[in-house]
């Protein structure tokens, strides 16, 4: 339960990506990591990279020879409503709206009728520079209303949702506070030296234990946040062994991945690469004995409706780790990489569970198949099982944040190895 409370702590500090970025940074320089200099890797360096503030990797040389890198990569954004820039608009001749559009594939109406705050970077010019502000003000800034019944009698009938009208927030009312004004108090600044930012929609629901014996978590964010939670805290807490021991935390996941900052970048690639130059070693071997869990929700059986599962591989909440599986490759998981994550949870005391989509239902994609184009090694796509993925708010087992922070410590504190056969093992 600790773990669980920690991380619920964790994701009320991340309404962003950017805020999640600083969030992690600020835990990586508690415990001596800095941020990373061409020409400065050295034997036991403790060292971080950013890009474009939303994504980070972060990476610990072993004080002997390594052997192999050690790879997480979760991701730093959850589906939402991202502002426009020329946002303000008058609606039904006293109202004023923002301009929105959705990001990422969220279930749009479980945001109706919730106080939202407005979360993300603002970019002001500062004495003739660019500077970047972080901005998550106190208490509700919009809300989106829904249309009574009594106005729409087919509301309960499946009603098709237009973002370009139904999700638009409610800002205030003609000839009060303009956005732009009270966007500069927030930044600080003169509404002149607002150049422009990236703005999102973000639930302030608390997250909370709930039901009996505490069994469950609800929060916003849990996707991916829990994951990012959990590979943070291993990181942090792994013993000292002889692999690279990498962090990575990706912007745009959401979206497909392929940015500057998504794991479809080369920006992995050039990291783990320009690492092993500056060590003098053979980036290739390296490579060879290295592993990557790609860490990313999972959907658990659901309660009302379980024929939405394949029978035989549906994980539970509070069942343990999730291994995630697809034919088409939609998830990296082979035979390989399954078998070494299960002997390590083995020796961890993690229990571990199987998710495959049902043959006659497509599935989501995640990190792993895509950050393997650029760095290819053997990769494990594993999760955390939930309820209402993609929910304004989401559902975990409580239980389940230990399992996935035991994992991770137990995955950095060793190194894959191979014996004289060509055998795999971790020591």
């Amino acid at each position: 339960m600790t773990s669980t409370l920690k991380m619920l702590d964790f994701i009320s500090r991340c309404p962003s990506p950017f805020h999640t970025v600083k969030t992690v940074v600020d835990a990586l320089e508690s415990e001596g990591y800095t941020r990373w200099q061409r020409g400065g890797i050295v034997p036991g360096g403790k060292y971080y990279r950013t890009v474009n503030d939303s994504s980070i990797i972060a990476f610990r040389i072993p004080n002997v020879a390594p052997t192999g890198f050690s790879i997480t990569a979760a991701h730093s954004d959850s589906p939402t409503f991202k502002v426009k820039k020329e946002t303000q608009r008058t609606a039904a001749g006293r109202y004023v709206q923002l301009c929105t559009e959705p990001y990422g594939g969220l279930l749009m109406n479980t945001w109706f009728d919730r106080p939202l705050g407005i979360a993300g970077r603002v970019l002001v010019e500062e004495n003739g520079r660019v500077v970047s502000r972080l901005i998550y003000p106190e208490g509700a800034a919009v809300l989106i209303p829904s249309v009574a019944i009594h106005m729409d009698r087919t509301a309960n009938d499946g009603k098709k949702i237009n973002p370009a009208v139904d999700t638009l927030p409610l800002w205030g009312m003609e000839g009060g506070t303009s956005f732009s004004a009270q966007l500069a108090k927030w930044a600080k600044t003169a509404e002149e030296n607002v150049l422009d930012y990236d703005l999102y929609l973000v639930c302030r629901d608390a997250g909370t234990v709930w039901g009996a014996d505490n069994a469950f978590v609800t929060s916003p964010r849990l996707d991916d946040l829990g994951c990012v939670f959990g590979c943070l805290e291993g990181f942090l807490h792994a013993k000292e062994n002889s692999a690279i021991n990498v962090l990575c935390v990706f912007d745009n996941e959401e979206t497909g991945s392929e940015t500057k900052q998504g794991a479809g970048s080369t920006l992995l690639r050039d990291t783990l690469r320009t690492v092993a130059e500056e060590l003098q070693c053979d980036y290739a071997a390296l490579l060879e004995r290295s592993y990557m869990v790609s860490a990313d929700n999972g959907h658990a059986r659901h309660p009302n409706h379980p024929e939405l599962s394949d029978e035989q591989n549906c994980p539970y909440l509070n069942g343990g780790l999730v291994i995630k599986y697809n034919a088409a490759q939609r998830y990296t998981t082979d035979g390989v990489s399954a078998a070494l994550l299960r002997t390590l949870c083995r020796k961890a005391g993690v229990r571990v569970q199987n998710y495959a989509n049902r043959s006659d239902m497509a599935g989501g994609s995640t990190l792993g198949s895509i950050a393997t184009t650029t760095v290819p090694v053997r990769t494990v796509d594993i999760g955390l099982a939930q309820l209402a993925m993609h929910s304004c708010v989401e559902t975990m087992g409580s239980a389940d944040t230990q399992a996935l922070v035991d994992a991770m410590t137990a995955l950095y504190s060793t190194a894959l190895c191979a014996d004289d056969d060509g055998a795999l093992y971790w020591a």
